[in-house]
């Protein structure tokens, strides 16, 4: 089939060197989100899909507004059989839907329907899933509502970020959408509607759903801080300013710790919470690179009774 691929960030990438490995497809050019600030410094920079297409030599749209008239046009003119789409970033009105033969198969990084949103990982592991997975279905106008091609499920590691299982499910996921274009292009391949049952959403996550709430049980702020990694990135405040934190391990019972009271031992940097303590592997303290807790707690020289908050 001719394609025309729409994605923005590095978990697309996976999918559309897949494509372009395929010898059944032909993906004619590459949709993204248009340039934009990253950083302290706001420099202006490409998608990751971008910097990938135009390294491989293909032609990229990026359209402020998928419903823009001068992206249809060329969407019109490029002809496409059908529009695979991962973590584009911007809903599709029904004229831009409609231009593809076969319409635009989606992979979304969850098992529909649950976790329908922008942020279906992160929920997954704030919530304390044991599995989730990559679904490939035909999108329409309402929020990952659209019936379902296929499924490939994984276990969620204990010990897992979303960073990691984002990169694990862009792999799997690739697989699935390249197997789902086959079986389309094979007519072996029906779109099944989603269940009304086991509905949830995965709306982005902000900065104040990253703050950690220290009176919260271990395991809840174990999964917020892995969730949260590498973005938005969970943080707390020290002496009043704002500090990052990185993953925590849980430790169990260690002795008595007020919600976000802090013990240093030889070896370790302990906060309280609601339950057990957790241990803290690395921070990073507001406009400094990250470091590993011992050598933060060497600079700052946490006196008794200090506390994030």
């Amino acid at each position: 089939m001719r394609l025309v691929l729409a994605g923005t960030p590095r978990v697309a990438i996976p999918a559309l060197d897949a494509l372009l490995a395929s010898d059944r497809h032909e993906v004619a050019a590459v949709v993204t989100r248009p340039d934009a600030p990253v950083g302290r410094r706001r420099t202006i920079t490409a998608s990751p899909v971008k910097e990938r297409a135009l390294s491989a030599g293909l032609e990229v749209l990026t359209p402020v507004r998928p419903s823009d008239p001068d992206f249809l046009e060329r969407l019109r003119a490029l002809d496409p059989d059908c529009c695979p789409v991962i973590a584009y970033g911007a809903l599709l009105p029904a004229r831009t839907l409609a231009i593809p033969t076969v319409g635009w198969i989606n992979l979304h990084f969850s098992i529909l329907p649950a976790w329908r949103g922008a942020a279906p990982v992160q929920r997954a592991i704030m919530a304390g899933d044991d599995v989730t997975g990559a679904t490939t279905f035909l999108l329409d106008e309402g929020m990952d509502t659209g019936p379902v091609f296929g499924v490939v499920t994984t276990a969620i590691g204990a010990r897992e970020t979303a960073g990691d299982l984002l990169d694990r499910l862009a792999v799997d996921g690739a697989g699935l959408l390249v197997a789902t274009l086959d079986a389309i292009e094979d007519g072996t391949c029906e779109a099944i509607p989603q269940s009304t049952d086991g509905v949830s959403l995965a709306p982005k996550l902000t900065p104040d759903d990253a703050r950690i709430d220290w009176s919260a049980p271990a395991a809840t702020i174990d999964r917020l801080v892995r969730a949260c990694t590498p973005a938005p990135g969970a943080w707390t405040r020290f002496r009043g300013r704002r500090i990052g934190v990185r993953p925590v391990e849980p430790v169990g019972a260690s002795g008595a710790l007020a919600p976000g009271e802090l013990r240093v031992d030889a070896n370790d940097v302990l906060v309280g919470t609601g339950t057990s303590p957790v241990r803290l592997a690395g921070l990073r303290p507001e406009g400094k690179s990250a470091m590993a807790a011992l050598d933060w707690v060497r600079g700052v020289r946490p006196a008794t009774g200090d506390a994030f908050g």
